[in-house]
């Protein structure tokens, strides 16, 4: 790595154009030149820099976080802002080059040092450290909840307040008194005993030569003037007028376009294909090969999706078609039957004895859940555009991780880096999908091949059947216990463990207990979808915990409590939430009401789910949601981030199903795989604790409760215990069952 210095981690940035660029964690090398190219607006390439301050006064944040709906990107601004104490009407953001100085070394640093208390001389070091790691790894990534608790909270207020303390330092120098006796007001220097003020960029210059702290006084809480406001999101005037460009948007001269069909099994080949037909259709520019897909190139999309109708492929075998969703469950109850019986298992939690726990039990509840594969489904399609001329290549996208992106796409032409340029647009919607850079690699390739511009647009038949899935999952239960109702041991073993490691292990204080977890893996490719292993863990450790309540002749609600005690901040949101939604109150025949408690991604979050079931349909009918996350920068943000993440998994838990039949995925479009519509989206009731814990995320943390909390509704209004999703497999048209025959 070289010899590092203090100066070599974070460092000032330059002056250009009368602006000052604050840099953090900034690596040797001759960096002056991007910085002033970027400052100019000349090949606007800036390295490991997150605030400008232009000549004119205005505030950029630059941002190393897509924006795909989630509203990060003003939050994050937010928390720079608020930190450099500028004027909020004077802040714009701009996103972060997807440059190898660009990665993101403050996601790294949270994920893995979390609330680790570092001492202040070793600050610089871990953060040099963890930006070459993730440079290595070309890490631009916006995923895991991670903005606000990652980036806003160890580089986006840092960098705030370094810059804050810069500028104090060079208008202390300027006007010959103390630094002691100057603030920072609404972008200005103030010195209230002479009266003088100066806006931030009369000091700029100066303050570039300061080199800024990297353990710099941030503010108290109860001193915030712009986070934990509600200030109108940044994002949001280009997308109502018009002007915002997502990547299907791009146009280019000569652009030609392309629809592509990729093997049914996955992992097939192209082995041979006919495309006289096609050829000979308007408009047709070629059919082109891609090794696992083949794709056509026309004038038009509409062209190029008919034309590959009559293209005839051969795939190769793969030794998968005879799989289906059937042999893949059989396949997980088999292994998870020998992990169990030759004790091959790994450990997540191991504590107590649990088999004598087992052997003086009363009652020992058992149980299987179940989840199947699910896509992602953004609503605006997988897409790029690329060019390629001689070894230069330029694409446009929508990228959850434009630098690795960029880098795909370079290894896949056998290119340099430095020869691709990475156009980053927003998204219409990502939740993991658009981390994975396939369409922008295929799009690259089909350019190269043609040699003109084009544009690849999956279908939405290729999207959901060309995914990268979130996994199906199989997961036993057991539980011990005594004649008085004591919670005495809980077993679980589950497959398919990828991460966070922790979303198996439940909050509830059992004082035996083992989770463990075996391989079972399939053909299946899978991927990152919203809030990962919480997702079907949420559904099943809540799930169970209900039917362990229900067995020891308790209440749900009150059991969690019992089993929470010593955890207050566990205790608000659930009480919260509880009370909000009338825990308690008597319910008419076919309704019904579930709750659930969830921690993830640094939050906890609760949730009440009201249903009813008429003729057989169940509809939800209220959700009552309460979300510590520490601290909410954004409240409307964080309301809006609880709602999208509630409607997204009740869309899995009435309806999600991905199918594998003859090793293929058999739903093809929102006919067959339906999303949750405007008429049947519940009232949602989202209230926020402000606990100042240690800052959590907001985007993910909404998704694990709504399918237990749903399961324990539908329980109560049916009497059916839904221990398998989706919930429209079941059959519930017979007769409900009154209140008082269940808990």
């Amino acid at each position: 790595m070289g010899k590092w210095t203090r100066r070599a981690l974070i460092t000032t940035g330059v002056v250009a154009g009368g602006g000052l660029i604050v840099g953090v964690a900034l690596r040797p090398g001759h960096r002056t030149p991007k910085l002033a190219q970027y400052v100019e607006g000349e090949d606007e390439t800036l390295v490991s820099a997150w605030v400008k301050i232009g000549a004119d006064n205005q505030v950029t944040a630059i941002v190393p976080h897509s924006e795909m709906g989630q509203g990060a990107q003003t939050a994050l601004s937010q928390m720079l802002a608020d930190e450099l104490d500028a004027d909020w009407q004077t802040v714009s953001f701009m996103e972060a080059p997807p440059e190898d100085e660009y990665a993101n070394w403050a996601v790294g640093k949270g994920f893995l040092m979390g609330d680790a208390q570092i001492p202040d001389a070793l600050v610089p070091t871990v953060d040099g450290l963890f930006l070459q790691a993730v440079k290595a790894m070309h890490i631009q990534i916006t995923g895991g909840s991670a903005s606000v608790r990652a980036t806003g909270v160890y580089g986006m207020r840092v960098a705030g307040a370094a810059a804050r303390e810069m500028l104090i330092k060079a208008a202390a120098d300027q006007w010959q008194v103390s630094a002691s006796e100057l603030t920072a007001e609404n972008s200005y220097i103030v010195h209230a005993a002479s009266g003088q003020r100066g806006e931030f960029a009369q000091f700029a210059q100066a303050a570039a030569q300061v080199t800024p702290s990297h353990t710099p006084t941030l503010k108290n809480p109860k001193d915030f003037k712009i986070m934990g406001q509600s200030v109108a999101r940044l994002d949001i005037p280009a997308k109502v007028d018009g002007t915002a460009q997502f990547g299907i948007d791009a146009v280019l001269p000569g652009m030609k376009h392309a629809a592509i069909i990729g093997a049914p099994v996955f992992g097939a080949q192209v082995v041979n294909f006919d495309s006289s037909a096609a050829k000979q259709m308007a408009g047709v520019l070629d059919v082109i090969s891609l090794d696992n897909a083949v794709a056509v190139v026309a004038d038009g999309y509409w062209q190029a999706k008919q034309a590959l109708q009559a293209v005839q492929v051969e795939w190769s075998k793969t030794g998968h078609e005879n799989v289906s969703s059937e042999t893949l469950f059989a396949q997980f109850e088999k292994d998870l039957q020998n992990a169990r019986e030759n004790g091959s298992a790994g450990e997540d939690v191991a504590v107590g004895d649990t088999a004598a726990a087992f052997a003086q039990a009363d009652k020992v509840v058992e149980a299987t859940y179940r989840v199947p594969f699910l896509a992602h489904t953004t609503m605006e399609p997988m897409n790029a555009t690329a060019q390629v001329v001689d070894d230069q290549i330029e694409v446009w996208v929508g990228s959850q991780n434009p630098l690795g992106f960029r880098h795909e796409v370079a290894d896949a032409l056998g290119v340099d880096a430095a020869n691709v340029t990475l156009h980053q647009h927003m998204m219409g919607g990502g939740f993991g999908r658009r981390a994975t850079g396939d369409v922008a690699v295929q799009a690259a390739r089909l350019a190269q091949a043609t040699g003109v511009p084009v544009k690849l647009i999956w279908s939405r038949e290729e999207d959901v059947r060309h995914d990268i899935y979130r996994p199906a999952v199989a997961s036993q239960f057991r539980a011990a216990i005594s004649a008085d109702g004591e919670v005495l041991a809980w077993d679980n073993l589950f497959h398919e463990k990828h991460e966070p490691a922790e979303a198996p292990v439940i909050p509830y204080k059992v004082s035996a207990q083992r989770i463990a977890y075996t391989d079972s893996p399939t053909h299946v490719p899978f991927g990152p979808w919203r809030s990962v292993d919480h997702s079907q863990h949420g559904f099943f450790t809540e799930g169970f915990f209900d039917e362990v309540a229900d067995a020891a002749g308790k209440d749900p609600y009150l059991l969690r409590r019992e089993l929470l005690a010593g955890k207050p901040r566990h205790l608000a949101v659930l009480d919260l939430a509880a009370e909000k939604a009338g825990w308690g109150e008597t319910l008419a025949a076919g309704k019904g009401r579930g709750i659930s408690l969830q921690e993830s991604f640094g939050s906890l979050v609760a949730q009440v789910v009201d249903v009813s079931v008429d003729a057989g349909a169940v509809s939800v009918d209220k959700v009552t949601c309460v979300v510590d996350c520490g601290f909410a920068v954004s409240p409307d943000g964080v309301a809006a981030q609880m709602e999208s993440g509630i409607i997204y998994g009740l869309t899995a838990a009435l309806y999600g199903n991905i199918e594998i039949k003859d090793g293929a995925v058999v739903q093809g479009n929102f006919h067959d795989y339906k999303s949750v519509r405007m008429d049947e989206a519940p009232e949602i009731e989202t209230h926020i604790i402000n606990s100042n814990s240690a800052w959590g995320g907001a985007g993910e943390p909404g998704t694990p409760g709504i399918a237990p909390a749903l399961a324990g509704a539908v329980f109560q209004a049916t009497g059916t215990r839904v221990r398998q999703l989706p919930l429209s497999n079941y059959d519930f048209s017979y007769q409900v069952v009154e209140p008082e025959e269940v808990i």
